[in-house]
């Protein structure tokens, strides 16, 4: 099975079935140099374990992270860092009537279809708690461009769960609002509709669908490679490859169909050295008036923010009965998938989104050279620690 890498220069290698042992993650390519800090990556394992809350499964995962190659001293020595998150709450037993008998809309029978086999213990590896691993990844990623010199910020917030729409908010607004209710909707009116919503198909052994708004600010000009690497294009990668994702879009996105040019083309003007904070330019340099264009021109960054929106479908596992073909016995029979399941998927996928754009554009910085891929302060052979102060020169 391939495909369990995802980057270029930035890669993050996973491995990990739902109720296996464990679940595991390679990142290489993170320069040296730079202070991990361990228990901010846990916080980010935190925003997206199950449990959280009342509108999530009550699996019962810890979800530690074990930091346990790639750094020393608490700093990173540019080899690739291996990270751990051991499963501590598997009840693979209420899956074994599904071998043979795909539950409707999972992957059980597309993956026996594929191999032949499959680990069929909470959907194996096929299931959302993989992207466990891309959050501790994307932790590290944000932690590189935290320590770098550029000024990069992400963030996200759910922006609908059915046929409730959050108002228009800022990026300031949803720095300052998403993490103070179950749902992670910086519309505090919204989210307790939306709250409401939820809970009513939970309670009738039902789920929903939903999207969430982003947005990435501080990312420079001119990061993309046109056409099969333009940054549009390894953003749909990294968002598509989020489990029950049916939809991706950046700036007008769908609503550009009924828009005319002239309404959508936005003029260009200079960087007066007031107007632009938002923009990463200096004054004088051309900018566009406007951004319908969600910072992505030509598949290249422009400097401006880059924002736009993800859609999930209703969660697939659901308590209310269904109908399967068993394979094996040759019968269609109704069947009932009980356990511990999300309603609702927005909510807990706000930090896996967040965690892979920050993989994304760390890895276009590096591929553009905006950050020193050995070493993150560019000195190469500048060390500060005591295990290893002091290096040959190497200019």
């Amino acid at each position: 099975m391939n495909g369990n890498r995802f980057g270029r220069l930035f890669q993050l290698t996973t491995y990990g079935e739902s109720h296996g042992d464990a679940m595991g993650v390679t990142v290489s390519g993170v320069p040296a140099g730079v202070e991990l800090d361990e228990e901010a990556i846990q916080a980010q394992l935190d925003r997206r374990k199950p449990g959280q809350s009342m509108i999530t499964t009550s699996r019962g995962e810890p979800d530690e992270v074990v930091v346990n190659s790639g750094v020393q001293d608490g700093y990173t020595t540019g080899t690739p860092i291996g990270m751990v998150i051991q499963n501590k709450d598997a009840r693979s037993g209420k899956y074994e009537p599904f071998v043979t008998a795909p539950r409707p809309s999972h992957g059980d029978y597309t993956y026996s279809a594929k191999f032949g086999t499959r680990n069929w213990g909470g959907g194996g590896r096929s299931s959302a708690r993989e992207t466990v691993n891309w959050v501790a990844a994307g932790a590290v990623a944000e932690q590189v461009l935290d320590a770098s010199d550029h000024d990069v910020e992400i963030k996200a917030h759910v922006n609908r769960i059915g046929d409730i729409e959050a108002a228009p908010v800022s990026f300031g607004q949803i720095l300052e609002h998403s993490e103070e209710n179950d749902v992670r909707c910086a519309d505090p009116e919204a989210a307790a509709e939306m709250q409401e919503l939820i809970e009513e198909y939970q309670e009738e052994g039902d789920s929903i669908g939903g999207s969430i708004y982003f947005e990435c600010r501080g990312v420079p000009r001119g990061l993309g490679s046109p056409r099969f690497d333009s940054f549009p294009a390894r953003l749909g990668q990294a968002m598509f490859s989020i489990p029950a994702t049916t939809g991706v879009e950046y700036g007008l996105g769908k609503d550009a169909t009924h828009v005319a040019g002239s309404e959508r083309n936005e003029d260009w003007t200079f960087d007066d050295g007031e107007s632009f904070d938002h923009v990463e330019s200096e004054e004088g340099d051309p900018v566009p008036e406007g951004n319908d264009h969600g910072g992505l021109q030509g598949g290249i960054t422009t400097g401006e923010p880059i924002y736009g929106e993800a859609t999930w479908h209703a969660p697939t596992s659901i308590p209310k009965k269904q109908r399967s073909a068993d394979w094996e016995t040759g019968e269609e029979k109704e069947v009932q998938v009980v356990g511990r399941h999300d309603p609702v998927l927005p909510p807990r996928a706000v930090p896996v989104v967040e965690a892979m754009l920050y993989c994304t554009v760390l890895d276009f910085m590096l591929l553009g050279g905006r950050i020193n891929p050995d070493r993150v302060d560019g000195n190469p052979g500048q060390y500060d620690t005591d295990y290893h102060p002091s290096s040959p020169r190497n200019e």
